[in-house]
């Protein structure tokens, strides 16, 4: 029975380069490849999640950590993610922008996930479980960086608003069951139940990772809207049916029409080297070679019309290949440090940093304070981590806003309205039913604040990049620069997630539970001001411009 499995799944997956794969349309489907990366996001957050709420009572039974210790190994453990996913996330995207295939590093970063989940189900010493942690962290880095590039290949700009609401809600619902789960799962079965379901979550991960197909490798196959592509003896009758047809000016009237409608885009792009291109050209009766084989199924474009060529496609949203002339326009900087220099980038990677903070800070001290003053095990904090992450669920709202209005409303406003709410969960400071209902509403209003700043955040990268692309053709040079800036991005989230657990941890150790929620108020008021000034843009040059058509309208 597994044997016939095996053989059906493999049949499934392989490839034939003459022969399209086998359920070619869904599987290189928007759907299923949003699909595959949201539950690739859910799985990767899920594993790092699970051992918020098991850790600290693991820790003492397992590793033998004492108890005054358990809270200074919790925080490190889950900085210790945080620093892999710094580190290896620019290394990751500067890899997945020269690779020729998505897939295969998120495979490669299956599998390091499922060698830490193993690491930390068998390990009894402290240095196990850190580099179980640090593999997780690198596992991070590949999913969250390739992942998001390879959206924004699949979908393009002007929907990634939306489509990132749904990876912030695989994001949140992970954080929330996870905890959850494993309180649950660890109170009634014990330890090793918890990781069995991290295992079957591994096993289904891998399968839809190898199932997908990317968009540019089923283009091989598929025809784009309105064009059929045609190669070999298909091809050469077509030619021939087309040159007996009779010309004028000599050559066949498709290979004419091809070039006039090319002629009649924007000359600086071409299908050479596109998924559109096809690697074998047809040869004319009279002996010269033809334009590659794109026919149009409807009536052939006039010169100086808009193409069916140039119009955005299923099978490739965004035209990747750039002519030579637009490529000697790439800087001859790295395209790290072209990132870089954007103020409107910095000021989105500083703004990512102090969310993932600002959501991350509480893993390392809240199931602690609920414990210690309420008296609740591992079931009861896994549960309050619930009303956090339950408004993630508006995050595709919050996309499509960002998508028509842009992000620099619902960010500066998120870290504005998360400010009170840090500030007066200083009050939950006893145990009682009013405290319980205290602290659930202030952390609900809190989900809903940092949940209006992330979306934005996520989609301002690919903003970022379509504006730089548009004012600079050709600057990231043919294969683009999305998988770096996302990697960037994840050094920014990872900073934060390395941050928040250890800030939290000791300003509780030191000053107090007061003292840690007024600290994180103050941070979120001040991270309100690059979002202002800075999100979409210089806010200077948005009101002059106002400005001066106000100027214009009055004269």
């Amino acid at each position: 029975m597994s044997g016939h499995i095996t053989k059906s799944f493999y049949a499934l997956v392989k490839s034939d380069s003459d022969k399209p794969p086998r359920l070619l349309r869904y599987r290189s489907s928007r759907r299923f490849i949003l699909t595959t990366i949201c539950v690739a996001v859910f799985t990767d957050i899920f594993l790092y999640g699970i051992i918020v709420p098991v850790v600290p009572f693991a820790l003492t039974k397992r590793a033998r950590v004492a108890e005054k210790d358990v809270q200074h190994w919790v925080s490190v453990l889950l900085a210790v993610y945080g620093a892999a996913l710094l580190a290896s996330a620019p290394i990751c995207g500067f890899l997945a922008d020269r690779s020729t295939s998505r897939r295969l590093p998120l495979l490669i970063g299956l599998l390091a996930l499922a060698g830490a989940t193993l690491m930390l189900c068998f390990g009894h010493t402290i240095a196990v479980l850190v580099t179980g942690r640090l593999l997780q962290g690198i596992s991070a880095a590949i999913v969250w960086t390739v992942g998001l590039a390879l959206l924004v290949d699949t979908v393009g700009q002007k929907e990634i608003g939306q489509v990132m609401g749904y990876i912030s809600i695989s994001m949140s619902v992970s954080i929330l069951v996870a905890p959850l789960l494993g309180g649950v799962v660890y109170d009634r079965g014990g330890y090793f139940a918890v990781y069995y379901m991290a295992f079957a979550l591994i096993i289904v991960d891998i399968i839809l990772r190898t199932v997908m197909i990317e968009k540019k490798v089923a283009c091989r196959w598929e025809k784009p809207d309105g064009l059929t592509v045609l190669s070999g003896p298909s091809a050469r009758e077509k030619v021939a049916s087309s040159t007996q047809q009779g010309d004028p000016h000599g050559g066949s009237r498709v290979d004419r029409t091809f070039s006039e409608s090319i002629a009649a885009t924007n000359g600086n792009r071409t299908l050479s080297g596109s998924p559109l291109a096809l690697d074998n050209q047809a040869i004319a009766p009279s002996g010269r070679r033809t334009s590659p084989m794109l026919i149009s199924d409807g009536p052939l474009a006039e010169p100086g019309s808009e193409s069916n060529l140039n119009s955005p496609s299923e099978c490739s949203p965004r035209v990747e290949s750039l002519s030579a002339s637009t490529l000697k326009k790439a800087s001859r900087w790295p395209s790290v440090i072209v990132l870089l220099s954007s103020r409107r980038l910095l000021s989105a990677l500083y703004c990512a940093l102090m969310q993932s903070a600002l959501l991350t800070a509480w893993d390392s001290v809240l199931p602690l304070r609920v414990n210690k003053i309420f008296g609740w095990q591992s079931l009861g904090a896994g549960l309050i981590f619930l009303p956090l992450v339950l408004p993630s669920f508006l995050a595709p709202v919050v996309g499509a806003f960002s998508d028509r209005y842009g992000s620099r409303l619902p960010t500066s406003i998120g870290f504005l309205l998360a400010t009170p709410f840090l500030v007066l969960l200083r009050l939950v400071d006893h145990g009682g039913r009013s405290q319980v209902v205290m602290l659930c509403v202030l952390l609900a209003c809190l989900g809903v604040a940092l949940t209006i700043v992330m979306t934005p955040l996520l989609a301002e990268v690919a903003y970022i990049l379509e504006a730089k692309e548009k004012h600079h053709p050709g600057l990231f040079g043919h294969k683009g620069a999305y998988a770096q800036a996302y990697g960037l991005f994840n050094c920014a989230f990872a900073g934060g997630m390395l941050v928040g657990p250890l800030l939290a941890g000791a300003l509780v150790e030191e000053q107090g539970w007061g003292t840690m929620c007024l600290t994180l108020g103050i941070l979120s008021v001040v991270s309100a001001i690059p979002a202002l000034l800075f999100t979409n843009g210089w806010i200077g040059k948005k009101w002059k411009r106002g400005k001066t058509e106000r100027d214009q309208g009055e004269a």
